[in-house]
């Protein structure tokens, strides 16, 4: 039983140990950001397998199933929200659909396409969320609409920018908002009808995207940060609570940006202010716990990221500041490894770091594109100017890299 127990632990702090086709969600399987292939370090023209030119700027991530890449789009400021299927090898268009909408308020930051489709092996998922409507829309691969639900407004004058995710049949919707009045979602992946809804007493707007940690006795939970709540375990396939943990600061408003990740027997999640201070907790889920009580194992509060998720490699957690300076810790500890300023990169970092192979690649507001290696000292191999803004995550699939500017889709060539 012992070493099974090891065995279980050691699988969930491993990324997958293979080159996946498809990259179904933001960050990818699990929000792990993870895949083993090799992408160069530094990209010139001959890099490019395709690139495509986009209608207006936005900040979502690409997916990726199969040889399709899915991407959430927009036109006149907003006003027309899309839908876009493109050819993974070509960068053709294969079809895209409209829904009008209407423009609001964002942050200076933010856009009106910053929210990353959910796959599935039929489906493809879009959000959208605005004063008056949370739309939700279900295509086929193909682009036949399947279904569309409106959930009600979002509260909040920064904009809207969550993703959902899938699990099994469950389409889940994350929905806290500005002042509370938000609430989670399950949808039926199959027909949009809503399964389970949880309010929520949240205080401010979230934008990070949950992730499933699954308990020693094998049972999935899904995993939310929140400031003002925490962390929240709910039960996927009835969204009952299993447990809640508040461990942020409360002094002053926060907000959760940042995307959670499993790491082993432990869910680490950030929480901050971009001028104020900004917590990396490393919690132990209830199910995992000897007690069967939910707690806080360590933390760490000094250069941590607001925006950008955590990464882990095995025995290392990659804590990429905005900033560019980035901690190297021990994902069971918080024991640093070392810490690192990237170099000839003067720009804020919005998008995530992702582990391609042992290269990590994260891509600054301005389209400085810096690769390091995943090892115990800092090596930094190489830096890219893509020239362009650029507030998105890549994903990694078909052993090539997808990534969204504010003007491209495009797509780099694996080696």
């Amino acid at each position: 039983m012992r070493i099974l127990g090891c065995l279980t632990t050691l699988l969930l702090a491993t990324p997958s140990l293979f080159c996946s086709e498809n990259w179904p969600r933001f960050r990818g399987n699990n929000g792990d950001g993870y895949s083993d292939c090799k992408i160069p370090h530094q990209w010139n023209k001959s890099s490019y397998r395709w690139s495509l030119k986009l209608d207006e700027p936005g900040h979502g991530s690409p997916s990726v199933w199969g040889e399709r890449v899915f991407l959430n789009s927009s036109t006149d400021q907003g006003k027309t929200r899309k839908v876009i299927a493109v050819d993974a090898k070509t960068g053709k268009l294969k079809w895209q659909r409209f829904y009008q909408s209407k423009t609001h308020k964002t942050h200076r930051f933010n856009s009106f396409a910053s929210s990353t489709p959910a796959l599935d092996e039929k489906r493809v998922y879009s959000v959208w969320g605005h004063a008056t409507e949370l739309l939700v829309t279900a295509h086929t691969h193909e682009g036949k609409l399947l279904w569309e639900r409106d959930l009600g407004g979002v509260k909040g004058g920064h904009g809207f920018a969550v993703s959902p995710i899938v699990f099994e049949d469950l389409l889940i919707v994350p929905n806290d908002q500005e002042k509370g009045g938000g609430a989670h979602y399950g949808l039926d992946c199959e027909t949009g009808e809503i399964r389970w809804k949880v309010p929520r007493a949240s205080k401010r707007l979230t934008y990070s995207t949950p992730c499933i940690f699954t308990s020693p006795q094998g049972k999935p939970e899904l995993i939310f940060t929140n400031w003002w709540l925490g962390f929240t375990s709910l039960e996927p396939k009835t969204g009952k609570q299993l447990w809640e943990l508040s461990v942020f600061g409360r002094p002053h408003s926060e907000r959760a940006i940042s995307s959670p990740i499993v790491a082993g027997d432990l869910v680490l999640g950030v929480c901050g202010f971009t001028t104020l201070d900004k917590h990396l907790v490393a919690i132990r889920p209830a199910s995992a716990s000897q007690d069967g009580q939910a707690r806080e194992v360590w933390r760490m509060e000094e250069t941590m990221p607001h925006i950008p998720s955590p990464l882990l490699s095995k025995n290392r957690l990659y804590l990429w500041a905005d900033n560019g300076v980035i901690t190297c810790l021990r994902p069971q500890t918080g024991e640093q490894v070392w810490k690192a300023r990237v170099e000839g990169v003067k720009d804020t970092f919005f998008g995530s770091p992702i582990l391609a192979g042992n290269t990590i690649f994260c891509i600054s507001a301005y389209g400085q594109v810096v690769a390091i290696a995943d090892d115990d000292e800092f090596r930094q191999f190489g830096t890219t100017n893509l020239g362009e803004v650029c507030r998105s995550t890549p994903a990694l699939a078909n052993g090539d890299l997808y990534l969204r500017t504010g003007e491209r889709l495009l797509c780099i060539k694996g080696i």
